[in-house]
């Protein structure tokens, strides 16, 4: 009798964590948040675990001397910074994209508040780039697989250690990614 395995499908607030065989340089092994999809429009989302050796102030002036994390968000619009944060409506214009978890926001507000140290460096995180899909695209990645489809947990972005979070999260998928999981490195292909 086979066993049926739950299909989780993409939607804003889901996280894609690569397949184990995945061989894109920009998203071998990454976890990656979907801020923002439609099947018609498109899907925009940001790699939770590629950390730059930057800070924020290293790449913007505007909030002095904030020690906040930059990540590599994806291989689009690399000249642009993007955030995700936890603060929900303090932050005016936020998006929910899931429980505690928020995308962008009045840009001169979070000055603001960052000077007034009411969000802090553990309540954001910064991105350069994003990683984008066109209308449909990620659905026909997701039937290669390229992708697993997981739950998103406001700790994964927050609290967990980045370099850790693709093994974390596919040991929580079972036996089979888990022990995909502990192949180190391109062992993958020999």
């Amino acid at each position: 009798m086979d066993k049926q395995v739950d299909l989780i499908l993409p939607a804003t607030g889901k996280i894609l964590v690569a397949e184990p065989f995945m061989l894109d340089i920009h998203f071998k092994r990454t976890v990656v948040l979907l801020a923002d999809h439609h099947v018609e429009e498109g899907t925009v989302g940001f790699i939770l675990n590629k950390k730059m050796s930057v800070k924020v102030q290293d790449v913007t002036s505007d909030f002095g001397e904030f020690d906040a994390d930059v990540f590599y968000g994806g291989p689009v619009d690399n000249n642009s910074m993007y955030f995700i944060h936890n603060t929900g409506e303090l932050l005016e214009d936020s998006i929910k994209i899931g429980r505690g978890v928020y995308w962008s926001g009045n840009y001169e507000k979070l000055r603001v508040l960052i000077d007034c140290k009411l969000i802090k460096p553990e309540n954001i995180r910064f991105y350069i780039g994003y990683s984008g899909w066109s209308a449909g695209q990620l659905e026909e990645e997701l039937k290669d697989p390229s992708w697993v489809v997981a739950d998103l947990d406001a700790n994964y972005i927050f609290k967990a250690d980045p370099s850790k979070l693709w093994k974390e999260i596919l040991d929580t998928k079972g036996y089979h990614y888990s022990a995909i999981s502990e192949i180190e490195g391109d062992e993958l292909m020999n």
